[in-house]
């Protein structure tokens, strides 16, 4: 008896003629783009091009002009409060600045989405932070506040925050920005590292494509508010596009 072949996975995120303008200034001018189960995929671009925009776009932070965005099969544009925030629920976000409570030390940081979204007790809660923590070298510093801590170290901490609800898609926008070159490839390295042990779906916007080509599954490049190529970095080596060219020397 023959076996039955196995369905292709559906994909995590899907984006269709995704449109966002400001006044005259148009930042999205039509997005399509997929990305499969267990990807890490880079969104590359120069400043001003949209990619930041698009992160916020995917958790409804701002709202698209018009277009389509589908995570896990499910259309969210036209969803309500709570029904996007259970969806939000599927989603962790490392903000640029990685956007710590200053009031709060670095172990209530990573409790607060699980005092808000779970039923464990407190201990359970205090056990799971100390797990995030741990996972992201950040165990030692639970009592101090973002202040106490350095940038880098402030990345790690909204890192394990964004994990705490044991997340199926990930979002990372600028995660080395402002770092200096050996703390941005320890952030580099916990990517990877997520991308191995988790199979996490993830989305990086990032302008480091030293750090992209170690963790990128695919690359996008955006250039005025459109997809100027999807490929492997090998896929965008054979490119002739000078702008592409410039990218991959600048990665040389």
């Amino acid at each position: 008896m023959k076996s039955r072949k196995e369905e292709p996975a559906e994909p995590a995120v899907v984006i269709k003629g995704l449109r966002k303008r400001f006044g005259r200034q148009v930042v999205l001018g039509g997005i399509d783009l997929a990305v499969m189960p267990g990807e890490t995929m880079a969104v590359l671009g120069r400043s001003g091009t949209g990619k930041s925009v698009l992160l916020k776009l995917l958790i409804r932070l701002q709202e698209p002009d018009s277009g389509s965005i589908l995570i896990q099969g499910q259309e969210i544009c036209s969803l309500g409060f709570r029904e996007l925030n259970e969806v939000r629920k599927k989603i962790g976000f490392l903000f640029q600045q990685a956007a710590l409570y200053d009031s709060l030390t670095v172990e209530d940081n990573v409790a607060f989405p699980l005092v808000r979204h779970s039923q464990l007790s407190d201990e359970e809660r205090r056990r799971r932070v100390r797990e995030l923590l741990s996972s992201v070298g950040m165990d030692k510093d639970l009592k101090k506040l973002p202040s106490e801590i350095s940038g880098g170290m402030q990345k790690r901490v909204g890192l394990a925050r964004a994990l705490a609800l044991n997340p199926e898609i990930l979002l990372f926008d600028e995660p080395t920005a402002g770092l200096d070159p050996i703390t941005a490839s320890e952030i580099d390295s916990l990517i990877s590292k997520l991308k191995a042990e988790r199979k996490i779906t993830s989305i990086v916007v990032t302008h480091d494509i030293h750090g992209a080509r170690s963790f990128a599954d695919r690359v996008v490049v955006l250039n005025d508010g459109r997809i100027l190529t999807t490929g492997t970095f090998a896929e965008l080596q054979k490119s002739s596009d000078p702008l592409i060219t410039r990218f991959l020397s600048e990665a040389a």
